[in-house]
């Protein structure tokens, strides 16, 4: 049944595009249909944006993973002086359970540091994301105003579009005008601290 209803969807657009390329005259540099589409893989590589959010990611995860990696070698040398003390003799046995609560305690801490760090990071990604999507869909709107496509659909290579002409591919404005309103914008994306507790 999907089959069937994506071959007569294919069939319909197929029989509309022909219809419409057989009305139209073809004009300067503009493409001839009133679909188009833009490469995601060269808007995402290329748009300072997403490049500007992508550096700041991998900066917090990098020092998020500082962060644990000292935090868990300060653990690991407690829990190694913990160890030497005992099979010493240099503590008691109440000192001995009391020290061993207190690791246990710090370990269950650098877990939930690891957990929400990492939740923090997630959602701000996630915030991200969404700014990203609405930034490319407002300018977008903006784009359509003066050429009245019917939709613009995205293409990356394995995606759902086997195939576009190229003369569809709007990808080149689309990138320089998201740019210009990026430089123009003086934002950087907002650095926040996703290794608050």
């Amino acid at each position: 049944m999907k089959k069937i209803s994506l071959l007569f969807l294919g069939l319909s657009m197929a029989i509309l595009g022909c219809d419409k390329a057989a009305g139209d005259s073809k004009t300067g540099g503009q493409p001839s249909g009133r679909i188009v589409y833009v490469n995601t893989d060269t808007l995402l590589n290329n748009y300072e944006y997403y490049k500007d959010v992508v550096k700041e990611f991998d900066s917090k995860r990098f020092a998020l993973e500082n962060d644990l990696a000292k935090r868990t070698q300060s653990f690991q040398n407690e829990v190694a002086l913990f160890q030497r003390r005992a099979q010493a003799g240099g503590m008691t046995e109440e000192q001995g359970k009391s020290t061993q609560l207190a690791l246990q305690q710090k370990e269950q801490d650098i877990m939930m540091f690891r957990d929400n760090a990492a939740g923090n990071l997630q959602q701000e990604q996630a915030k991200k994301t969404d700014e990203l999507l609405t930034n490319i869909q407002t300018y977008l709107k903006k784009y359509n105003s003066g050429n009245k496509f019917d939709m613009v659909i995205g293409y990356s290579k394995g995606g759902g579009v086997l195939y576009a002409k190229e003369d569809l591919d709007i990808t080149q404005d689309v990138l320089k005008g998201l740019n210009e309103e990026y430089k123009s914008s003086g934002k950087k994306p907002a650095a926040a601290d996703s290794t608050k507790k």
